[in-house]
């Protein structure tokens, strides 16, 4: 007897006792999905092409129904917008781009009523070239006291027409640019983004003010910036490698990953400790080891960080395996719980990464195979989302968007694309406002345009033709997230107990589930586990066993 499955349209959590309890069970970080809003890609209230936080406002229902725990918002503060608000120009005050601060105080009180968490970004490894403290530093001139509040250094040379060390730029060229008066400043991403002086103590002070602004907001927490960045090795020495970026991520770096960062973070965990409602801190922090990683979130510093290793680890059951236990094995010590992440606003969207060959990176320029894309990056969230721990969704990825890689150069606006090295520069790729509808003049996004073009094919990749379709993409990620949330053995948890399997299966247990994910290319016959639950893909079921088809994972509950 044959039997088949596929994903069928979930259950909508809309009744208050539903939601209620989304926003005060107890340890919620520890398995809570937490779903990335890009603010200017999202929703757009007013028509002007760009995504705002009214138009986030108006869509909290539907991030409710998808079943997510928490929403993370990129950057909206003030900002000249050199590099998508991560250069940050006033800290208390939303850009007139995305609103105002009544406009941020609805949303979260909006969130907070549907059960929702909101966690703002925050940049505390450099400001904007427009801020205030670095607009004063530059006019006073050599001497001014503002300076020590950055990095600004005589120059080398016979005239001081050399940078002060040979560190570079993540977005090409030197980390130093020279002032009219002689001087540099350091700026490890754009020149538009001093790098403060975290050993300078009115740092320190006006980001704790900073954190106790946003706190009385009632903000639920903080994605920390370049969280491994705030402290430098003393006396800024040389690299001395002319290829750091193949470094970055593998190796230890002067400017990253310093121990003095845990300071830092042991201070800010006391303030989050003085506020009620189990506010949290996520890191965004590249270390060479996931072991490295785990320093970030002992007990008394942050609470979870990403997992770049994950995310970075190509579609192979022998090398996902490997990360998932060094990834539990490295939390476990410190009794943290391990984040597992597929996509975010700086990488390609890994329905395109996985629709490609191995070996070419986080950041791609060819489509591939769509079709194989789409069906790996289904298989994947399903393993993603059966693991122990907590999980991150990027917008869109839900709707098994692609990244758009022939956005005409005209149009792009990562700042990386416009330096001769350093990242590859094609992150808007990611960055694409969503759909919505089928239709209008940006799918629903807005009234009038999006900021970067949409395909035409995304009409029918948007939530109006997915939404209810059983099988579809939106469908299946409805399905899974209210799986895991209602399923016992689902969630948090620091360990899986792995079952035997064929080459290029992965299969593990966690009490009464059982997940099975074919990463080869071939279908294969797998033993039946008991009630099949959700499937990535088709699967039939035949005599006690269940034929397997290439790139798809199933999910079973055994009780």
């Amino acid at each position: 007897m044959s039997q088949q499955h596929s994903a069928a349209p979930a259950p909508t959590p809309t009744s208050a006792a539903a939601v209620s309890t989304v926003g005060t069970r107890r340890d919620w970080w520890r398995d809570a999905v937490i779903y990335q809003v890009y603010p200017r890609s999202f929703a757009d209230s007013n028509g002007d092409g760009m995504g705002d936080l009214e138009g986030v406002r108006s869509r909290l229902t539907y991030l409710r129904d998808l079943g997510v725990d928490a929403v993370w918002l990129s950057p909206f503060y003030a900002s000249p917008q050199a590099d998508a608000g991560y250069d940050v120009a006033d800290y208390r005050a939303v850009d007139p781009m995305f609103g105002n601060l009544l406009d941020a105080d609805a949303l979260i009180r909006d969130a907070r009523a549907l059960g929702l968490r909101i966690i703002v970004d925050l940049v505390p490894n450099h400001s904007s070239d427009q801020h205030e403290w670095f607009r004063r530093a530059v006019a006073e001139g050599p001497g001014s006291p503002l300076r020590d509040r950055y990095h600004f250094r005589p120059g080398k040379g016979e005239n001081g027409e050399l940078p002060p060390n040979d560190w570079e730029s993540i977005f090409g060229g030197p980390a130093w640019t020279r002032v009219e008066d002689g001087e540099w400043y350091l700026h490890l991403f754009a020149p538009e983004q001093p790098d403060f002086n975290w050993d300078h103590p009115a740092v320190g002070d006006e980001f704790r003010s900073i954190l106790r602004f946003w706190l009385d907001m009632g903000v639920d927490g903080f994605r920390i910036d370049v969280a491994h960045g705030l402290v430098k090795a003393a006396g800024l020495p040389d690299l001395g490698s002319h290829d750091q970026l193949r470094l970055l991520g593998n190796d230890v770096m002067p400017f990253f990953d310093q121990d003095g960062v845990h300071d830092i973070y042991r201070q800010w965990r006391l303030i989050l400790d003085e506020y009620s409602g189990e506010r949290i801190f996520v890191a965004e922090a590249w270390t060479p080891t996931v072991e490295r990683t785990a320093n970030y979130v002992r007990p008394d510093e942050l609470h979870q960080a990403f997992n770049f290793q994950y995310l970075s680890t190509e579609w192979d059951a022998k090398e996902l395996r490997t990360v998932i236990d060094r990834t539990l094995e490295a939390m476990r010590p410190v009794g943290a719980p391990a984040t597992w992440v597929l996509s975010n606003h700086d990488v390609t969207r890994h329905a395109t990464r996985f629709a490609n060959p191995p070996g070419l990176g986080t950041q791609i320029r060819t489509a591939g195979d769509r079709e194989l894309g789409l069906r790996r990056a289904r298989a994947a969230t399903l393993l993603m989302l059966a693991l122990p721990g907590s999980a991150y969704v990027y917008q869109g990825e839900e709707l098994g968007l692609p990244d758009v890689v022939d956005l005409p150069d005209e149009v792009r606006q990562d700042p990386a694309y416009f330096r001769g090295a350093g990242q590859d520069g094609f992150r808007d790729g990611c960055r694409v406002p969503i759909p919505w509808t089928r239709e209008g003049s940006s799918y629903g996004f807005g009234t009038g345009g999006s900021w970067l073009p949409q395909p035409a094919e995304w009409a029918e990749l948007s939530v109006e033709a997915q939404q209810g379709v059983a099988g579809s993409t939106l469908e299946l990620y409805r399905s899974a997230l209210h799986l895991r949330r209602t399923h016992p053995d689902l969630g948090a948890g620091d360990a899986v107990e792995w079952l035997k399997a064929p080459e290029g299966v992965l299969a593990f247990r966690r009490g009464g589930f059982v997940c099975v994910t074919n990463t080869s290319g071939e279908p294969v016959r797998v033993p039946s586990h008991g009630r099949v639950l959700l499937t990535s893909g088709e699967v039939a079921e035949t005599d006690g066993d269940l034929k397997l088809p290439a790139d798809t994972t199933a999910w079973w509950t055994t009780a």
